[in-house]
């Protein structure tokens, strides 16, 4: 399975390219600005978080400088909420295409994944902006960084796939998700710290893969520690379990999409 995978993603790469380089040109068409709304759209919104929770709600993280905190959670919390509901839209949204010619299915959701990956990536460059303008400490772990960022990736699309299924068969799926992002963002210890959770409640929210993601980027980013075992293995075995479980249920059910989309 695997080898076909990668004989596929060889074969259809030019495929693969050009989705993700029509949705950026569907994101920016007629901005005056372009892809630079992705290094200016983080920016300002960290400008707005910094006001309200540092000035208004005078919110604090004791050892560390709060909005340094918040925006490490934010961004990747950001990009698991924005590629997970492209994704889960891609098949449906892409029928025409799906019902012409044969195409790997998976690589639309693939696709989303990578177009929001990109700009992603252009957002680490405001929160080191923030890290270095706020006196954080820049420490040689941040070589470890990639680790988590991978295994968000291969979590986002896992869930992506799953999303897309389930999309096609239920509808309501684009509604319900909403729903279920706004309960995950609060149940994700993003603008708080998880010792605020009461004791016996708090291995319930480690279970959040969410968590072990935004864990192991803040023991590197804001203490400059090297991730524990726990860490390195939270964040890999949410990683695979659910990438695998997303490619089984879409290999399941990816044949009578054709009769429902």
């Amino acid at each position: 399975m695997i080898q076909k995978i990668l004989y596929n993603f060889k074969k259809y790469k030019f495929l693969l390219q050009q989705l993700v380089s029509r949705d950026f040109k569907v994101k920016y068409k007629r901005s005056v600005l372009g892809i630079l709304w992705s290094l200016l759209n983080p920016i300002l919104m960290m400008a707005v978080l910094a006001i309200v929770f540092t000035n208004i709600f005078k919110f604090s993280m004791p050892g560390v400088n709060y909005l340094v905190y918040l925006i490490s959670g934010l961004v990747l919390f950001n990009y698991f909420s924005e590629a997970s509901n492209l994704a889960m839209s891609s098949i449906v949204g892409n029928f025409t295409l799906i019902n012409k010619v044969y195409i790997p299915k998976y690589i639309f959701p693939l696709s989303k994944c990578l177009f929001v990956g990109i700009n992603f990536l252009l957002t680490l460059i405001p929160l080191y902006i923030v890290i270095i303008v706020t006196g954080t400490d820049l420490n040689i772990y941040h070589f470890l960084l990639p680790y988590a960022y991978i295994c968000l990736f291969m979590f986002t699309l896992g869930m992506g796939l799953i999303l897309a299924t389930i999309s096609v068969f239920l509808r309501d799926m684009f509604y319900i998700y909403g729903i279920i992002v706004m309960m995950w963002t609060y149940l994700t210890p993003i603008m708080y710290d998880i010792s605020m959770i009461p004791a016996q409640f708090q291995t319930i929210f480690k279970l959040n893969p969410l968590y072990q993601f935004i864990n192991f980027a803040r023991s590197i980013i804001l203490y400059g520690q090297m991730p524990t075992l726990g860490q390195w293995a939270g964040c890999g075995v949410s990683a695979v379990v659910v990438l695998i479980f997303g490619i089984y249920i879409f290999r399941k059910k990816q044949d009578k999409f054709i009769y429902y989309v």
